[in-house]
């Protein structure tokens, strides 16, 4: 019998499973429990998610939001079929962007979009983002899965991540005592993490290479899963810092841009930051990706974190106390420059010495 002669049509025929969306839901709920936090106990499942501020611990707090995606990331994650760790990109990108102002993360949100739900990609994914949570300390208290026939090829999907953070009224970053002879230090990066990946694709195409072929800078891992290893979330370590040592006067979460359209972002006008390139230690991935396309040096500094994924601006007479607490927290940390004065209608960020690629 045909769809129209059938006696009314329902929303499976159309495409949209409601069953598979609650075994998901049943699916998540031990990772999504795994990410309470104080002031967040709650259970998925209702309109909306709580916060209790004052159970957190905070007393006069300024809220700080940020949202994000993964990118053309994505496209590798499905072609690969390796979806375990596109959700802890997808914290890490509005997670690390909270901190950055000094915030604490207090809770996620997210959004998955697909064309067909498959229950089993859908957890993983999510299971991806509790990981990321746990990492950042905040809590996943709600999100939206939607099937959307026509919208999305089958396989492809969509993430967009929320997150509010919290700090005390007076404690936001960047401090206005940035000043000519502050001390740069970068924290390294785990790679590539969720910016630029429309190049990668592009120079990954030209080099022949597939998903599952073996990485060329990366022993015993497939291309895919190498260039998938996921965001590194600075949150913890930088919160210690911050707390412990009071001294950190920035932090500039390099994304897309790279150096040149990031850290100008948190520097006042007058100043700019004159980066040493060979105090760079630039992962085995990036001279791949440069050679392998013929990207020169400068590109990749606005495209790729090219091996630092977050810099702390501190004063001279503080960075090792700093330093110390970050390379406690597990962080490797690499002095990378300092502040100098800047003339009007002059870059942000001036480069010496030679990244290398």
């Amino acid at each position: 019998m045909s769809e129209a002669g059938k006696n009314g049509l329902t929303y499976s025929d159309a495409g949209v499973d409601i069953d598979a969306g609650n075994l998901m839901v049943e699916k998540i709920k031990p990772a999504v429990r795994s990410t309470r936090r104080p002031g967040a106990d709650g259970e998925i499942g209702g309109f909306g998610g709580l916060f209790d501020l004052k159970a957190a611990g905070f007393t006069d707090p300024v809220l700080v939001a940020a949202n994000d995606g993964v990118g053309t990331k994505l496209k590798i994650a499905i072609d690969a079929d390796r979806h375990d760790t596109v959700g802890i990109d997808l914290v890490a990108m509005c997670v690390n962007d909270l901190v950055v102002q000094g915030a604490e993360p207090l809770f996620f949100l997210d959004y998955f979009a697909t064309g067909k739900l498959n229950p089993e990609q859908g957890a993983a994914i999510v299971l991806g983002i509790a990981d990321g949570c746990r990492q950042a300390g905040c809590a996943l208290i709600g999100g939206e899965t939607a099937e959307m026939p026509g919208m999305y090829r089958d396989g492809d999907y969509d993430l967009a991540g929320f997150a509010v953070g919290a700090a005390e009224r007076g404690q936001l970053l960047p401090t206005g005592d940035l000043q000519a002879g502050d001390v740069i230090l970068g924290l390294t990066s785990s790679g590539v993490h969720s910016n630029g990946f429309s190049l990668v694709r592009k120079i990954v195409d030209v080099s022949g290479l597939s998903w599952s072929d073996p990485a060329p800078f990366s022993d015993g891992k497939t291309l895919g899963e190498a260039l998938l290893t996921p965001t590194r979330i600075y949150v913890k370590p930088l919160l210690k810092a911050i707390r412990e040592t009071n001294a950190l006067k920035a932090l500039a979460h390099i994304t897309g841009g790279g150096f040149p359209d990031n850290i100008p972002r948190v520097l006042p006008d007058h100043l700019a930051a004159e980066i040493d390139l060979d105090s760079i230690p630039v992962p085995p991935v990036f001279s791949w990706l440069a050679k392998t396309g013929g990207v020169v040096a400068i590109e990749m500094l606005r495209t790729f974190n090219c091996g630092v994924g977050m810099i702390a601006v501190v004063s001279a007479e503080n960075a090792q106390a700093v330093t110390e607490v970050l390379n406690r927290e597990g962080e490797v940390v690499v002095p990378l420059g300092r502040m100098v004065a800047r003339e009007a209608g002059a870059p942000g960020t001036i480069y010496k010495g030679t990244l290398a690629l």
